[in-house]
C-alpha cells in the first residue's frame, strides 16, 4: 500500500515554458547542494539555460552534480560537457557504454527518471527531459508534458535517492566525489498540507512500486479514472484492471499518443484497442502536438505525475519516478488541464469506426504487437508481472 507523507506543498508545472523557469531559478537560489538527473540532456535552448544555471551554483562553491543516461544523452555535446566540468559541475554518465552490436537485456536498463534536489529542501520529479520544447523532429511542437516541486517532508524521500544513485555511478566511474563534502540534511519543515508519496521503479528494491501503486488506485475507483501516456502497452494486469474498473461503472478515459514517434510500440498499442472498447473504456488520441505526459487522475483525488510510461520498458527495465498525491486540489488541477487538452487537441476513437479498420491495416497492428510481445520476452525476463 502506498505510504503518503503529509504537509507538503505541490506545485503542478506544465511543460518546459514553467519547469525550465522554475528549475533554473532553484539552483541560481542554492547554497550547498544540487542534483539533477535527467534522461536526455540536449545542447540546445533548454539545456544551454540550465547549463548556465549550474555553472553559476559550481562557481560560487554550491556542490553541483548532474547525472544522464548513456543512451538518452548519447550525443549530448562533448563541448557543452566540458564547459560544465571546467565551472566545476561534476558531471557522471549512467551506463555509458552503448555498443550498437550488442543485443543484450541489459542495454535498455536505462535511467529514465527526471528528478532535481536544490540544498536537500526542494525537489522537482517529472516526465520533462533537459530538452526545448519546441525542438520535437518529426513531430509538432511543443511537448505536452508535466512535472512537480515539491517542497515540504516529502523532500526526505527524494533526496537519499538521489544520493544512492549518484554514489552507485561514482564507484563505477571508481570516483571518490561524493565524500568530499558533507551532504545537507533535508528539510522536513511543514510547507503545506498536502499528502504526497515519492515512488520509484529500479532494479532491486523497488521492482514494482509505480505499477502497484497504479492498481491500487485503479482497483479503488469509483468514479472515474483518467490516464494521460505516451507509450502505453500494459500487462495483463493493468489491462484487467482498468476493464474491470469499466465492468463496476467507473468512467474509464485513456489519452494516448495520437502521432507516430515509434512505430512498434504505436501500432502495439493500437492493437488493445478493440478490448478497450469492447469493454466500454474511452479512447482519445492526442494529435494537437507531441504527447510526452505520463499522469493520471483517479476519483478526482488520487494523482500521479513522473517519468513512467505504462509499458515494459518503464515498468520492467528502466529506472523511474513518480510522485503520487492525494489531494482534491492537486487532481482537480492537473484533471482540468488534461480535460483542456482532450477538447482542443484529441480525438475519440469511436467503437464502431474502429471495427470497420480496413483488413491490412487490422493485420499490420497485430503484427506489431505480436513482435513487440516477443522483444518484450527477451528483454523483461525473470519480472513478477504477467506480460501477455
Amino acid at each position: 500500500m502506498t505510504q503518503f507523507t503529509g504537509s507538503n506543498r505541490i506545485t503542478l508545472l506544465r511543460s518546459g515554458q514553467k519547469y525550465f523557469p522554475a528549475l533554473e531559478a532553484a539552483c541560481d537560489a542554492a547554497r550547498h547542494e544540487i542534483h539533477v538527473e535527467t534522461y536526455i540532456f540536449e545542447d540546445d535552448v533548454a539545456g544551454r539555460r540550465i547549463a548556465a544555471a549550474l555553472a553559476r551554483a559550481a562557481r560560487r562553491g554550491v556542490a553541483t552534480h548532474l547525472l544522464v543516461d548513456g543512451y538518452g544523452s548519447k550525443e549530448l555535446n562533448p563541448g557543452l560537457a566540458s564547459e560544465v566540468q571546467r565551472a566545476g559541475v561534476r558531471l557522471l554518465v549512467y551506463r555509458p557504454d552503448i555498443s550498437p552490436w550488442t543485443f543484450r537485456r541489459q542495454r535498455l536498463r536505462r535511467m529514465h527518471r527526471k528528478v532535481a534536489v536544490i540544498d536537500a529542501r526542494l525537489a522537482f520529479v517529472g516526465g520533462i527531459n533537459i530538452i526545448d520544447d519546441m525542438h520535437t523532429p518529426r513531430q509538432k511542437p511543443p511537448r505536452f508534458d508535466y512535472a512537480v516541486r515539491v517542497e515540504g517532508p516529502l523532500v526526505a524521500s527524494v533526496h537519499p535517492v538521489v544520493k544512492r544513485l549518484w554514489a552507485l555511478v561514482e564507484l563505477t566511474h571508481f570516483g571518490d566525489d561524493w565524500h568530499s563534502q558533507p551532504a545537507p540534511e533535508p528539510d522536513e519543515t511543514p510547507r503545506g498540507d498536502q499528502s504526497a508519496a515519492f515512488l520509484v521503479r529500479d532494479n532491486l528494491g523497488h521492482r514494482s512500486d509505480i505499477e502497484e501503486a497504479y492498481l491500487e488506485a485503479i482497483s479503488g475507483a469509483r468514479s472515474e479514472i483518467l490516464v494521460a501516456n505516451a507509450y502505453f502497452f500494459p500487462g495483463l494486469s493493468f489491462r484487467r484492471a482498468l476493464m474491470e474498473a469499466a465492468s463496476r461503472g467507473v468512467r474509464v478515459m485513456l489519452l494516448l499518443q495520437g502521432r507516430v514517434e515509434y512505430a512498434l510500440l504505436h501500432y502495439a498499442s493500437r492493437a488493445l484497442y478493440g478490448a478497450f472498447l469492447d469493454a466500454g473504456i474511452e479512447i482519445y488520441e492526442y494529435h494537437s502536438s507531441f504527447l510526452h505526459a505520463k499522469v493520471a487522475v483517479i476519483d478526482r483525488r488520487w494523482a500521479t505525475v513522473g517519468s513512467s510510461n505504462i509499458d515494459p520498458f518503464s515498468f520492467l527495465l528502466a529506472r523511474e519516478a513518480n510522485v503520487v498525491i492525494d489531494d482534491e486540489d492537486f487532481a482537480a488541477e492537473l484533471r482540468d488541464d488534461l480535460g483542456r487538452a482532450m477538447a482542443a487537441g484529441a480525438r475519440e476513437v469511436r467503437r464502431e469506426r474502429w471495427k470497420e479498420q480496413p483488413l491490412a491495416l487490422r493485420t499490420a497492428t497485430w503484427l506489431a504487437y505480436g513482435a513487440a510481445r516477443l522483444l518484450t520476452g527477451v528483454f523483461a525476463y525473470g519480472q513478477t508481472r504477467e506480460l501477455t
